[in-house]
């Protein structure tokens, strides 16, 4: 379900959350969508030659799913993503569970703008990307 938070009802400290178990289809998928066939992604046997033994999903999987958040939950339906700042912290491996939140950090009255920090976590607790977005609420 998208939601559809107007703008006057949002206030700095808001907060959602949306929770996916990463999956081989959603890496291969993204490959696809990306043309992002870096072997540590879908080549376990490269993969286990890299720092991280194993295969690992793209950063910007997990930005993709904050980006899910921002357009269905918060602010929800009629949001312009305007910018993104990202940094990962940690992999994401298959099989993980992230979580992906947004909260409300400044809200610009005049252009209908919301700084949110953006982050995903996995099931550990571990932070694995932090940023900041910037949007528009129509």
């Amino acid at each position: 379900m998208v939601r559809d938070v107007a703008f006057a009802d949002i206030k700095v400290g808001d907060t959602a959350s949306m929770a996916k178990t990463v999956t081989e289809f959603d890496v291969y998928s993204f490959a696809g969508v990306t043309g992002d066939f870096n072997p540590v992604h879908i080549n376990a046997e490269f993969a286990k030659t890299t720092m991280f033994k194993e295969r690992i999903a793209h950063g910007m999987l997990s930005a993709g799913f904050i980006s899910a958040v921002l357009g269905t939950a918060l602010p929800g339906q009629n949001t312009i993503y305007l910018g993104q700042e990202l940094q990962f912290k940690a992999p994401v491996k298959i099989g993980d569970t992230v979580t992906a939140t947004v909260e409300v950090i400044e809200k610009i009255d005049a252009k209908n703008r919301l700084v949110l920090r953006t982050t995903v976590t996995n099931q550990d607790g571990v932070l694995v990307t932090d940023g900041k977005a910037t949007v528009m609420k129509k």
